[in-house]
């Protein structure tokens, strides 16, 4: 299978800003938290350049600014893992071949070109990008036909590592320093603001 850029898109779950990055609460107040996260999250859509995106979310105003940010909405609750599946089910509908998600909160994503085609002897491969201490997926990329189940949380990469071998996927593990770096914590918040 030939997987086109028109063939992709980009998949970026967003929860309520008013209730994000509360591990941060002794470093930001409400406003700057939800600022933060609105910042992070459109530089993760500006990053998948002309790629189609989408914004899974289930709250009007993560909506809204999906919208002003050149997404479309699919409007999925029921938890990460939940609402990820169920729109990546939706979009292969739509006819993707691919869906590469990320996450919301990376703090300064370049684009996503490792993950919207993947190396030509492996089409069908899941590509992996973990965030910078190797156990989180910020970026996942599969193929909508495979039967994936997403098994986001702590320890997501090896356990996304292991529902790719169990489908019979080649794994790619993707090296994109730009990707790896979500902002979770008070440490995470000082390599952002410190320009890593």
């Amino acid at each position: 299978m030939t997987v086109t850029q028109s063939s992709v898109a980009v998949l970026v779950p967003l929860k309520s800003f008013a209730s994000a990055k509360e591990r941060l609460v002794d470093a930001l107040d409400r406003t700057e938290r939800s600022d933060l996260m609105r910042d992070l999250a459109a530089g993760v859509l500006e990053a998948a350049g002309g790629l189609a995106r989408w914004v899974v979310c289930d709250d009007e105003e993560v909506a809204w600014f999906a919208l002003a940010n050149g997404a479309q909405v699919l409007w999925r609750s029921g938890g990460l893992n939940g609402s990820v599946q169920r729109a990546v089910e939706q979009l292969a509908i739509e006819g993707f071949d691919r869906v590469v998600v990320s996450h919301g909160d990376i703090a300064r994503p370049r684009n996503f070109n490792t993950f919207t085609t993947p190396p030509s002897a492996t089409p069908d491969a899941v590509v992996i990008g973990s965030d910078r201490h190797g156990e989180g997926s910020n970026v996942l990329s599969v193929p909508t036909n495979a039967g994936f189940t997403f098994a986001y949380g702590v320890g997501s990469f090896a356990r996304h590592i292991s529902e790719a071998e169990r489908c019979g996927l080649t794994v790619v593990r993707a090296k994109e320093p730009s990707l790896q770096l979500d902002v979770d914590t008070p440490e995470d918040l000082a390599l952002y603001r410190g320009g890593q």
